[in-house]
């Protein structure tokens, strides 16, 4: 059976900083890299919208996914369990990046999706392209904001008032 492998980075400036996103697609002879920049944020949420990125631009939602990624915040989350855990208790004690966590979780209930950690900046040449595309995306000029990320960092800076 055949199936589609994604490839995910992210990357932060500062971190938080200036951030983006690497996504390389593969299916058969066909790949589609997708990234984008934005103003202010963190890598970890960057190693998430990679993902999330990914399976948003998957319209065959019949055939497996195999994502790999070289974050073990998000690979250990889907794979040990701690998302399931995390979404029953509403993200109880904090935890942080619910809005992106939740969005993963509503669009991986449509898939059938095997996650595979590789290590960072190694002899990968598909997850170094991903990490190509997630720092040029920081470092370029069409940035957006991380909305909901600034929004929650604004309201915790007033409450230390």
């Amino acid at each position: 059976m055949s199936q589609i492998t994604l490839y995910t980075d992210g990357a932060a400036r500062g971190n938080p900083g200036r951030g983006g996103y690497g996504a390389l697609l593969i299916f058969g002879n066909h790949k589609k890299e997708i990234s984008q920049g934005f103003l202010h944020t963190t890598n970890n949420r960057m190693e998430l919208w990679a993902i999330i990125a990914g399976l948003e631009a998957i319209t065959r939602r019949e055939i497996p996914v195999t994502i790999y990624s070289d974050s073990k915040y998000v690979i250990d989350a889907i794979t040990l369990g701690w998302l399931e855990t995390w979404m029953k208790t509403n993200f109880k004690g904090g935890k942080k990046n619910s809005d992106l966590w939740k969005k993963y979780h509503a669009l991986a209930k449509h898939f059938t999706i095997n996650c595979v950690w590789v290590k960072g900046h190694a002899d990968n040449p598909y997850n170094n392209r991903c990490d190509e595309l997630a720092t040029a995306a920081a470092d370029g000029k069409d940035l957006i904001a991380d909305t909901i990320y600034e929004i929650s960092q604004n309201d915790n800076s007033n409450k230390l008032l």
